[in-house]
């Protein structure tokens, strides 16, 4: 059988190919050359820019974090991260962090941890650092990664099951120690050289480090009782202030301000009518505080049942902080997940909804101003500088 290339061809139909060959190669040659462009956001970041974390429950393998402004409503660019990859913000707004995880045949092989220093402006990374492979594969939830007060150092959480926490020298690039948290969760950071962990047996475990990264001591201070209430770890703090909430509405807040730490009095969200009605919190990121406005917001269900406490919503409640009282409620269109405000003077309440997209709330009106839609598959995070 002979090859098509070596068949013979028509004379006309040679001429035919040959001219429309020549044709095409003049239309290439007027064509001006692709070139990729790049957008550099300004810096200081605008205090509204927000970062939605897509944690692609549905494949897990390959995240990513969507930088937006809500306040246009448009999406400003876009970080393709490591499986299931949690992130933070530097206090300096020059730096985004994040703790990624590969694979060498992507679902499989060889596994490698790294943190990813990502330019703020530039939305590429600056620089990494290869860290031990233990870095907890779950859904990325704020206080798996965290940062220093000053930056210096970056604190990675572990599960293995063993939990530790791997601390990165951001200044030298190198990972400097890993401390051994047995029993405990999360890095809560704690000014300069602290760190908070939240333990099994009711207590914050907090670990003082000196400028080396090493650890100086630990302590553990009486913080609530797991026989008796369920308490979500996925705090929010401000400053080194934290607060949690229990499965059932008790709000156990704690100042790691000082030389000792200093449990809060504990408040509940719910009035006994609330509690009669099937009033009770849920969510993923369920809570939220304004800081300037000094108002605590949260996911909240009127049909609490067990086990049903990570559902999504479409209510919340709006408390003020000194007073403990419920002050509002606010509606969103959509059921949400999680919840985040900004902390400049006009703040705004984000919400990631169960649709991939972002609910936008102006709390200087308390009116709910719009949604980007389909944003993401899995938006389960919300950072802002």
């Amino acid at each position: 059988m002979q090859r098509l290339s070596s068949l013979p061809l028509p004379a006309s139909m040679s001429a035919s190919l040959l001219a429309l060959v020549l044709a095409g190669s003049q239309a290439h040659a007027d064509l001006p050359a692709d070139t990729i462009g790049q957008t550099t956001l300004p810096f200081p970041p605008e205090p509204h820019r927000t970062y939605v974390i897509d944690a692609e429950f549905e494949n897990q393998v390959a995240s990513r974090v969507i930088v937006v402004d809500p306040d246009s409503k448009k999406m400003l660019g876009m970080l393709s991260t490591g499986g299931m990859a949690p992130a933070v913000l530097s206090n300096d707004r020059k730096t985004i962090f994040t703790a990624d995880m590969f694979y060498s045949r992507y679902t499989r092989g060889t596994r490698t941890d790294v943190l990813t220093a990502w330019d703020s402006s530039t939305l590429e990374p600056a620089w990494e650092v290869e860290v031990p492979p233990k870095r907890a594969s779950m859904l990325t939830q704020r206080y798996a990664v965290a940062t220093s007060a000053d930056d210096r150092f970056a604190y990675v959480y572990n599960f293995t099951p063993s939990t530790s926490i791997t601390i990165v020298d951001t200044t030298s690039h190198k990972v400097v120690n890993e401390l051994s948290i047995a029993g405990c969760v999360l890095d809560y950071p704690v000014g300069k050289r602290r760190i908070a962990s939240l333990c099994g047996d009711g207590n914050v475990q907090v670990v003082t480090l000196d400028d080396q990264g090493q650890e100086v001591s630990r302590s553990q201070t009486p913080f609530f009782k797991p026989d008796e209430e369920k308490l979500v770890e996925r705090a929010v703090g401000v400053g080194d202030i934290y607060r949690f909430v229990t499965t059932t509405g008790t709000v156990h807040g704690i100042d790691l301000s000082g030389k000792e730490p200093k449990v809060l009095p504990s408040w509940s969200l719910l009035s006994d009518e609330d509690k009669k009605g099937g009033w009770a919190p849920g969510g993923w990121e369920l809570m939220a505080i304004a800081p300037k406005l000094n108002r605590l917001y949260v996911l909240m269900h009127p049909d609490h049942q067990p086990q049903m406490w990570e559902d999504p919503s479409q209510t919340i409640w709006v408390y003020d902080l000194k007073t403990h009282k419920k002050i509002g409620t606010l509606e969103s269109p959509s059921y949400v997940w999680s919840l985040h405000a900004t902390s400049d003077d006009h703040p705004l309440l984000l919400g990631t909804n169960i649709d991939g997209g972002l609910e936008i709330f102006d709390l200087t009106s308390g009116k709910h101003t719009g949604t980007m839609e389909k944003l993401a598959k899995t938006p389960i995070q919300i950072l802002n500088h």
